[in-house]
């Protein structure tokens, strides 16, 4: 990737390599280290939306491996969310739980719940498995609502992580722990998806008849991938809980889960840089639209504030139907399209 023409491996192990250059290395360290000291002089605003995207990304992420690469379609990303959000504040605040614990913790008693709740639903495939997922995600919230040890309506306020003395109380401190966080997981998904845990998963994807007469075991690999995807999800809830320092139920809605998907198909299935192409842009055109509100607002009077409302909704729909119909493969088929042109570069014209 990003290798100019003429430029070829030599030997097995800089085929594999994620990193293959050094102008790949060069870029990739220069950009980890800008946004490292980006919250020393980027303004308040950037960095509290850049902590949404990572957060956003990471969530994504997992349902990326259960749906883009496995070929399961999953509406209960915000219900496993929420799991791992309740979970890592009342293992902190009622069980004294370090955060660093709790944080993995999360993610693993979220992949519990999406086993738990996932396994009979597994049998079915397509429109029954996304029902059964809405269903998941009903339950899930159900229980959340009515279970004294989340607190109910009220929802639960919870500590911010701290090393020694130092609390991560404001964004710019949390800035830190959501952006390494997003890197070491996405790091881990891509390399997952390259294994033979990734081409199982692919395999069911393409044709689960096929892939079962192969020898892969359909059961075990489709709950790995939900067990995969819970986990991230319950670290991005446990990141999201942390940065706000409060957690309520109404966080993780079914609209919610809807935009997740959305994500996924904008920035293109079964595509890890789709994640972040996805997920970026759609949160860049709410913050647009948002942007846009008001002012459609004052200058145009007459039509009221119902129109302002819904834009959101409107332009997510719109946006969405425009990459089913015209570039269902997302905005990262048109990257890899750039790739190759670069790579073979000047021998096309």
């Amino acid at each position: 990737m990003w290798r100019p023409c003429g430029v070829l491996d030599d030997v097995y192990q800089k085929d594999m390599a994620i990193i293959r250059t050094w102008q790949q290395w060069s870029i990739l360290i220069s950009a980890i280290v800008l946004m490292l000291l980006l919250p020393l002089f980027a303004p308040y605003f950037m960095i509290a939306f850049i902590n949404y995207v990572s957060v956003t990304v990471i969530v994504v992420m997992g349902l990326q491996i259960v749906s883009g690469y496995c070929g399961q379609i999953s509406f209960g990303q915000p219900a496993f969310m929420a799991v791992g959000a309740f979970s890592s504040v009342i293992l902190v605040t009622k069980y004294g739980v370090s955060f660093w614990i709790a944080m993995p913790l999360s993610g693993v008693i979220a992949g519990i719940v999406g086993l738990i709740g996932g396994a009979p639903s597994l049998r079915i495939k397509g429109f029954y498995l996304a029902m059964a997922t809405i269903a998941i995600h009903a339950v899930i919230m159900w229980l959340i609502l009515h279970l004294k040890i989340t607190g109910g309506n009220q929802g639960l306020a919870t500590t911010a992580p701290r090393i020694g003395g130092f609390e991560f109380v404001t964004d710019e401190s949390m800035y830190y722990i959501i952006f390494l966080a997003m890197m070491i997981l996405t790091y881990a998904a891509r390399n997952i998806v390259r294994s033979k845990i990734g081409r199982a998963f692919v395999a069911i994807r393409d044709n689960d008849l096929a892939a079962e007469v192969m020898g892969i075991n359909l059961y075990y690999y489709k709950l790995l991938a939900f067990f995969i995807s819970c986990f991230y999800a319950g670290v991005g809830g446990c990141l999201w809980a942390h940065l706000n320092q409060y957690t309520h139920p109404e966080q993780y809605t079914l609209l919610h889960a809807l935009i997740y998907v959305g994500m996924t198909i904008v920035g293109g299935l079964g595509s890890i840089p789709g994640v972040f192409f996805g997920v970026t842009a759609l949160l860049l055109l709410d913050e647009f639209v948002m942007a846009m509100g008001p002012f459609l607002g004052n200058t145009f009077p007459w039509l009221g504030t119902a129109p302002a409302a819904s834009m959101g909704v409107t332009a997510f729909g719109v946006i969405l139907l425009f990459f089913l119909i015209f570039e269902p493969r997302g905005i990262a088929h048109k990257w890899e399209i750039f790739k190759a042109s670069y790579r073979l570069y000047p021998f096309i014209n």
